[in-house]
């Protein structure tokens, strides 16, 4: 999608060359207006036998398939914040994050490039319940993943499994 008009001040936006590239720009406002990537968090959240919680979404995109709990920063958020707010909302669970796991990423249908931040949670305190965007819940082996929605979320499901687990005692 393509911003038409101008966020701040309604005007029509056009094209400029600025820092070199041909950008939208509102002559009213004297401003470009940046096209960013948009900021989004995701958890790996596993428990005491090294399974790994995932969610079925209810809404597009991807409906019905599995991902991990996740979703869009809020202004004012760090990706903390965002990553442990999104848990709460979709799997009514607390968390607190062990780790970065990396940094990816992915394209969007109406954003464009998303910038996924995964998170690595081991410590979460609650009863876990669909909310939110979430369908149902599901624990769930590493050798036995349903498809995922997002390829940055297997990503990350791949890197926390090759690199950090420990297999179940």
């Amino acid at each position: 999608m393509e911003k038409k008009f101008c966020p701040y001040c309604g005007q029509r936006v056009t094209q400029k060359i600025i820092e070199g590239r041909n950008r939208r720009f509102c002559s009213s406002c004297n401003l470009p207006l940046y096209e960013n990537p948009i900021p989004a968090t995701c958890v790996v959240l596993l428990d005491d036998k090294n399974r790994v919680l995932l969610v079925k979404r209810n809404i597009e995109p991807k409906t019905g398939y599995w991902c991990l709990p996740g979703g869009f920063m809020e202004t004012r958020e760090t990706p903390e914040q965002g990553a442990l707010r999104e848990l709460k909302e979709e799997t009514g669970l607390c968390g607190k994050i062990d780790m970065l796991l990396g940094v990816m990423t992915g394209s969007g249908r109406i954003y464009n490039t998303i910038l996924m931040i995964g998170f690595l949670v081991r410590n979460f305190s609650g009863t876990p319940m669909a909310g939110d965007d979430a369908e149902e819940f599901g624990w769930f082996d590493p050798d036995r993943l349903p498809e995922i929605a997002f390829a940055s979320h297997s990503a990350f499901i791949r890197i926390y499994y090759a690199a950090y687990s420990v297999p179940p005692t």
